[in-house]
C-alpha cells in the first residue's frame, strides 16, 4: 500500500505511518460495503419488526432518526434490503450535503436501509468505524465526492464512484486518539453553535412580536378600521405567455422569486413584451407588492417598491397595493407584514396543485387599521428602530455561526492531515493493517447476490363451471364526453 498521494490532494505527503486507501479497500472479510434496494412497499406494518432507515436519517456526523416507517421482515427479505448493525457507517449518496456520513446507533428492532444510503461496515479487523465516519465528513473527502458527483437538478454519487474515494489512513491506535480529541473539540463548537441558533430563534420570535404588537387587533378610538379595499387599490399583475417573450416593447418585470419580506431581490429579473399596456403594469415608488401564490405560510409576503430597479412591471404571481392619500405606503407594508406573521393571510388562502393562492377578491376583505397620519409616522419609525436593532443582533449571530462552521471545517481538515494528535513511531503502520485486510478479503470468496426476479403471474386454473349469462346493457346508459 503506497503512502504517496495517489492523485489525491495534489500528491501531498502523508505523516509517517499513514497510507492512502479507497473506501472499498477498507472493508474486511466480515464487513459490508453495499446499499439496500429501494423499497416502495405498501405492505407496511406499524407492528412489524423491521425499521426502514432512509436518507433523511443520515446527518452530518449524527443520526437524525427522522424516519418512522416500518415494513414486515418478509418484505425486507424479498426486496433484499441491507440489514444494519450498530456502528455501521451510513453515507448519503444524495444532497444536501452530498456524501454526509453518520453512524447507525442501533434500534429496538431490526433495521434496514435503502438504495440512496451506502452502508460501510469495516469489520472487526478493519479500521475504526467512528474515525472513518469523521474522515468521510472532512473537507478533503467532501471535495473528492463533489468531483465525482453527477446529475443536474439533483446531484448524487454512484456507489461505484463512492468506493473510489481515497482517505488517508493513520495507524489504528492513532485513529482512536484522533476521534477522542476531535470529538472533544467538536462538542465545544457544537455547544456554541447551538447557543447561537437558539439566539436566532429568539430574535425571530422577537421580530414577529414587534410586528404583531405594533398593529394591534383592537385599535384605539382615534383609529379608523377599514378593509384593504377601503385603504387603497389592489391589482393583479400581467399573466406570462410564450408569445410575449419577444416584441417591440420588451421590459423587465418582477415575480414571486423577486419579492421577499421587505426586500426586493434584483439578481434575476426577467423580461417580456408590454406593447400597449406598459403604463398599466409599470411600478411606481410606494407600491406594495404581495405574493399571490406561494407556500401557505409565505403567501402574502410583502415588500415595498422604492423605485429600484427602475422601469419595471409585475406579473400575476404578485398583487400590487396602492395606498390612499391617508395611508402611508410604509404603514401599509407594516400592516401586511403583521398579517403575514399573525397568520391572518393563511385564513384566506386557497390551495391548488400544492400552491397556496391569495386572490385579490379575498384580500380586499381583510381588515386594515388606519391611524392618523402622524401616528402612522411615529409607529413606523419606532418599529423600524426596533427591527433595525434586531437585524443588527441577528447579523452578529450569523457571523458567529459562519465562524463556527469555518472552525469546524478547519478542525476536521487538521485531524485528517496528521496535525491534531502526535504520531506514535512504534505503532503498526497503516500499510500493514491495509495489507492484512486485503489479504483476508482475497482469501474469502465474495458471496454472490442473487438476482431479484419479479414474481410471475399465476396462470388461470381451469374450472368446469358453466359460463354466466351475458348481462344486458342498462336501460338508461349515458355516455359523457369531456373537453380535453
Amino acid at each position: 500500500m503506497s503512502e504517496s498521494g495517489g492523485g489525491v490532494s495534489g500528491e501531498r505527503e502523508l505523516p509517517a505511518g499513514w497510507a492512502w486507501a479507497a473506501l472499498d479497500e477498507l472493508v474486511a472479510s466480515d464487513g459490508v460495503f453495499t446499499d439496500g434496494d429501494w423499497v416502495e412497499s405498501k405492505d407496511q406494518d406499524p407492528d412489524g419488526e423491521v425499521r426502514l432507515t432512509q436518507l433523511a436519517d443520515v446527518g452530518d456526523g449524527y443520526f437524525r432518526d427522522r424516519s418512522n416507517r416500518f415494513l414486515t421482515a418478509s418484505t425486507a427479505e424479498r426486496l433484499r434490503c441491507t440489514y444494519l448493525e450498530p456502528g455501521d457507517v451510513l453515507i448519503a449518496r444524495m444532497p444536501e450535503p452530498l456524501g454526509r456520513a453518520c453512524l447507525f446507533p442501533g434500534s429496538d428492532c431490526s433495521a434496514v436501509t435503502v438504495v440512496d444510503v451506502r452502508v460501510l461496515r469495516p469489520g472487526r479487523s478493519g479500521v475504526f468505524s467512528r474515525w472513518l465516519m469523521w474522515a468521510i465528513n472532512s473537507p478533503q473527502v467532501r471535495q473528492q465526492i463533489r468531483n465525482y458527483q453527477t446529475g443536474t437538478t439533483r446531484k448524487r454519487i454512484s456507489g461505484k464512484n463512492l468506493g473510489r474515494i481515497k482517505v488517508a489512513v493513520p495507524p489504528l491506535a492513532e485513529q482512536h486518539r484522533i476521534v477522542e480529541t476531535l470529538e472533544e473539540q467538536l462538542s465545544r463548537i457544537d455547544s456554541g453553535t447551538a447557543t447561537l441558533r437558539q439566539a436566532r430563534r429568539r430574535l425571530e420570535g422577537l421580530r414577529k412580536r414587534v410586528l404583531v404588537s405594533t398593529v394591534p387587533d383592537e385599535v384605539p378610538e382615534s383609529w379608523r378600521m377599514t378593509t384593504v379595499e377601503g385603504a387603497g387599490t389592489l391589482e393583479l399583475g400581467r399573466a406570462r405567455h410564450p408569445d410575449w417573450h419577444h416584441g417591440p416593447d420588451v421590459r423587465p418585470y418582477l415575480r414571486v422569486a423577486n419579492v421577499f419580506e421587505d426586500r426586493i431581490d434584483t439578481t434575476d429579473v426577467m423580461e417580456m413584451d408590454f406593447s400597449g399596456i406598459w403604463e398599466r403594469y409599470r411600478l411606481e415608488a410606494g407600491d406594495v407588492l404581495l405574493n399571490e401564490g406561494q407556500s401557505p405560510h409565505l403567501v402574502g409576503r410583502p415588500a415595498l417598491y422604492r423605485g429600484i430597479p427602475e422601469n419595471v412591471a409585475f406579473t400575476n404571481s404578485l398583487l400590487r397595493f396602492k395606498a390612499n392619500a391617508d395611508v402611508l405606503p410604509e404603514w401599509a407594508l407594516l400592516v401586511f407584514r403583521r398579517h403575514l406573521h399573525a397568520k391572518r393571510f393563511m385564513r384566506e388562502v386557497r390551495i391548488t396543485t400544492n400552491i397556496a393562492h391569495l386572490s385579490a377578491k379575498r384580500l380586499k376583505k381583510v381588515e386594515f387599521p388606519v391611524p392618523p397620519l402622524e401616528v402612522q409616522k411615529q409607529l413606523v419609525q419606532r418599529c423600524d428602530e426596533l427591527l433595525t436593532g434586531i437585524a443588527a443582533m441577528d447579523q452578529q449571530v450569523g457571523t458567529g455561526l459562519r465562524r463556527g462552521n469555518a472552525l469546524r471545517a478547519a478542525l476536521l481538515r487538521r485531524a485528517f492531515t496528521g496535525g491534531l494528535v502526535p504520531q506514535g513511531p512504534t505503532e503498526e503502520p497503516a500499510a500493514v493493517l491495509l495489507d492484512r485486510v486485503a489479504a483476508e478479503r482475497a482469501a474469502t470468496p465474495k458471496p454472490k447476490r442473487t438476482r431479484k426476479v419479479a414474481a410471475k403471474p399465476l396462470a388461470p386454473r381451469a374450472v368446469d363451471v358453466a359460463a354466466p349469462e351475458p348481462t344486458s346493457s342498462p336501460a338508461f346508459a349515458v355516455q359523457q364526453e369531456f373537453e380535453l
